[in-house]
C-alpha cells in the first residue's frame, strides 16, 4: 500500500487549479470529470503521490454537500493497493466498513471503493487500484 492521493474539495477548480501550479511548479496532468460522482476532477504529481482536486458539479453531489458542511480541504486519502478486492476482504476481516463494497470506475484510470469514516476516525478513505 502506499497513499496514491490526497483529495481535496474545492469551490472553484479554476481557482485551485491556478493556486497549486503556482504552488507546485507546473500544471495538472489530468482533468476529467466523473458524472456518476457529480464531481470534476484535476490531479497533480507530487513525486510518487498525487493531489486530486474536486469540484462539486451538481449540487446533489457528496463534494457540494462536504463543501456546504465543512468548507474548502482535504476530503479524503487515498491508499493505492494492488488488488483491491483482496484489500476489502482484509479489511472487513479487520472490522472496518465500506460506504459501498464493490469497487467502481473511478478518476484517473482507477477502479475505487471507499470506506466508511465512522471506521476510520473520521477519515474518508479510498482504495484505489490502476485499471487492467
Amino acid at each position: 500500500m502506499k497513499i496514491e492521493h490526497l483529495g481535496i474539495a474545492v469551490k472553484s477548480l479554476e481557482t485551485s487549479d491556478n493556486l497549486f501550479a503556482r504552488l507546485l511548479g507546473k500544471d495538472s496532468y489530468n482533468k476529467e470529470s466523473v458524472e456518476r460522482e457529480g464531481v470534476t476532477t484535476s490531479f497533480y504529481q507530487v513525486g510518487e503521490s498525487k493531489i486530486e482536486l474536486l469540484e462539486a458539479s451538481n449540487t446533489n453531489s457528496p463534494i457540494a454537500k462536504f463543501l456546504d458542511k465543512k468548507g474548502e480541504g482535504i476530503h479524503h486519502i487515498a491508499f493505492g493497493v494492488e488488488d483491491i478486492r483482496l484489500e476489502i476482504e482484509r479489511l472487513k476481516k479487520e472490522g472496518f466498513t465500506f460506504i459501498s463494497e464493490e469497487p467502481k470506475d473511478g478518476a484517473d484510470n482507477k477502479l475505487v471503493v471507499f470506506l466508511h469514516p465512522k471506521s476510520t476516525n473520521g477519515v474518508l478513505v479510498e482504495l484505489c487500484q490502476e485499471k487492467p
